[in-house]
């Protein structure tokens, strides 16, 4: 059995080794259903400049801004969650995400709670705890979707794996964590995407490994702030294009860092009457790619290349009556945006992608909220004029678009308290 697919495993022996008998197991179950309706009002681009990186040529990789809804009625993203826990030694936690068409795996993992001098392990599947918005499930977010900067830097589910966490709660006057995951690295897109075809042995895992730390100070009981920073580094990235008669690859390493705020102030009236929050989140990318082309002779290793792309979002979130709450939000993608493009190969600079949003959600009872967003869409083209200057500046122009989307969402039987 592979170590990753091992390790809850034997935590949870050694754990249940270490119990008291008397210790019970305490077993939740909860149910969370959402329903979306989506309607494009005006056509604009689908795909943020440089953000798909296969270009139209369909190897399977494509994100559509539209997270692959339809139009009309959507299920949307349900989960089914067991969470147990044995008295004060250990938790465990499975998490089923399911619409329409698919079923999978989003979390299921073991964490302890009660190792000495503030230390706690996690193993399994999870989300990763870099910056804010990845850990939390869809159900806690302020908005319909999640930010572009986590699409498409990090996939579709954020940065979601199979590994190993180590943190660290220090006895300080304040909150404070800091912590090291250590991944397989074996999602099929964002940062860990590595194509089946590529012409280079994929290293062995763990393949991504990542740090964070994060810090909330006292600031009474109406306020709370928490401050994070987060990094990473990936062993293996590589992206593949297949033109038939000749291929195209770029294969590598890479590494991440960001930054995240969010700030929240308590009115201290009903249903979070005149409650209101900030956050925002910036993360930049960076990857070192070998290039290589597929002629009838095979693969030929050609140039290296230094990709760069970033991702920023700030939002607002005001309780304008009880049980009733208004957000904004903006976004930008790719305002350092440095891609390997073909057809001539070189390092092509691409324009920034922007979004905002907009949303009002209504509370009649805790588990259940109903919203109605409506986002503007300005994605930057990427465009295929060979016969551009010669500062490979990639202009393709931009198209904007105009959606709404109305979600239901309600959570059913036993569920924990929300993160911060």
């Amino acid at each position: 059995m592979r170590w990753h697919l091992a390790m809850p495993a034997i935590l949870f022996v050694a754990m249940l080794n270490s119990a008291q008998a008397e210790d019970p197991l305490d077993i939740s179950v909860s149910l969370i259903l959402e329903g979306i309706y989506y309607q494009r009002l005006s056509e604009g681009n689908e795909e943020p400049a440089g953000f798909g990186h296969d270009h139209g040529h369909g190897h399977g990789h494509h994100h559509g801004h539209d997270h692959g809804l339809d139009e009309g009625f959507n299920l949307g993203h349900s989960e089914l969650a067991v969470e147990a826990r044995m008295g004060d030694w250990l938790e465990g936690a499975l998490m089923l995400g399911f619409d329409d068409k698919n079923v999978e795996v989003e979390e299921a993992y073991l964490r302890t709670l009660s190792l000495p001098a503030g230390l706690q392990l996690k193993g399994g599947k999870f989300l990763s705890d870099i910056g804010y918005i990845n850990s939390h499930h869809n159900h806690d977010w302020d908005f319909v979707d999640r930010p572009l900067f986590s699409e498409f830097l990090f996939g579709h589910h954020g940065l979601q794996d199979v590994g190993v966490q180590l943190s660290f709660v220090p006895a300080t006057p304040w909150y404070t964590r800091l912590g090291v995951e250590a991944f397989q690295g074996d999602e099929d897109e964002g940062i860990a995407r590595f194509d089946d075809g590529i012409p280079v042995d994929r290293e062995s895992g763990p393949r991504l490994f990542t740090a964070f730390a994060k810090t909330g100070p006292d600031l009474g009981a109406d306020h709370a702030l928490q401050l994070g920073a987060s990094a990473g580094f990936l062993r293996d990235h590589g992206r593949l294009e297949d033109h038939g008669a000749h291929g195209h690859a770029v294969v590598g390493d890479g590494w991440f860092a960001g930054v995240d705020a969010v700030y929240r102030h308590y009115a201290g009236r009903s249903y979070g009457h005149g409650d209101w929050r900030v956050g925002g989140e910036y993360f930049l990318v960076s990857r070192n790619v070998d290039e290589y082309l597929q002629g009838h002779g095979g693969w030929t290793r050609r140039g290296n290349y230094t990709e760069r792309q970033d991702g920023l979002y700030l939002q607002a979130v005001y309780g304008f009556l009880p049980r009733w709450e208004a957000g904004l939000r903006a976004e930008a993608l790719g305002l350092t945006n440095r891609v390997v493009d073909f057809h001539p190969t070189r390092l092509e600079s691409l324009d920034a992608s922007y979004r905002s949003a907009a949303q009002v959600t209504f509370r009649p009872v805790e588990p259940l909220f109903l919203r109605a967003q409506i986002h503007y869409d300005d994605f930057a083209h990427h465009g295929h004029d060979h016969g551009h200057d010669h500062d490979h500046q990639g202009h393709g122009g931009s198209g904007s678009g105009l959606g709404f989307l109305f979600q239901i969402n309600v959570a059913l039987g036993a569920h924990g308290a929300h993160r911060f």
